[in-house]
């Protein structure tokens, strides 16, 4: 089985059949209670299948683009999941996953694509008046999403309207999980877990003073 996070806007978690069958998914859409609710989540998605973490054998978990700590909270999750239950993890871009709910509503990996899905600009919530953005030209033979520019950071008015937008989803752990079984069966190595913040830390160190001996 496949367990699945995402936490780059709400948090949630699915736990999946190896071919990519969705067996349970829960998600809070509250954007400020990732930490308080990871865990539950997680314990909740095992309940409702019937599995225990035993039955886990890999891990997905949504790398953004998203705010520092929503996405460090299920990374920090997914890798300590991983490394207790002695499993793989990779990492997912969530705008892919959005793409994917959007064009297929997939339930399962073994879906095949729709024919000719349309491009579309997915665009999610920044904060401090700005958006994150991905433009996509439909799915390829493997049902995987194609991104042809982005994750970007930008201003509402600077995001592309080129091509129909779909505006603040709410991430499907269960699509990130199919993304990664799709991509496994494409023979597509596991992606790194890299956070996508796209923007400079808050805190930055400041310049050394001289002192004067």
């Amino acid at each position: 089985m496949l367990l699945a996070l995402d936490s780059s806007a709400g948090t949630g978690a699915a736990l999946l059949a190896d071919d990519g069958t969705l067996l349970a998914e829960r998600i809070e859409t509250d954007t400020l209670r990732h930490a308080e609710v990871v865990g539950e989540l997680i314990a909740g998605v095992l309940a409702d299948a019937g599995a225990t973490a035993a039955d886990v054998t890999a891990v997905a978990v949504g790398v953004g683009p998203g705010p520092f700590t929503g996405l460090r909270v299920g990374m920090a999750a997914a890798r300590a999941f991983a490394l207790a239950a002695g499993v793989p993890v990779e990492g997912i871009v969530s705008h892919d996953a959005l793409a994917l709910s959007g064009s297929a509503s997939p339930t399962a990996a073994s879906s095949p694509p729709p024919g000719g899905a349309a491009h579309r600009i997915v665009v999610t919530d920044a904060r401090r008046r700005e958006r994150y953005w991905s433009r996509y030209s439909g799915l390829d033979a493997s049902g995987l999403p194609v991104r042809t520019a982005g994750p970007s950071l930008a201003k509402p008015d600077e995001v592309p309207r080129d091509a129909p937008r779909l505006e603040d989803g709410v991430v499907s752990p269960g699509a990130i999980g199919i993304l990664a079984v799709r991509r496994r069966a494409a023979g597509l190595p596991a992606a790194p877990l890299d956070p996508l913040y796209l923007r400079s830390p808050d805190v930055t160190l400041s310049a050394p003073k001289r002192v004067a001996w």
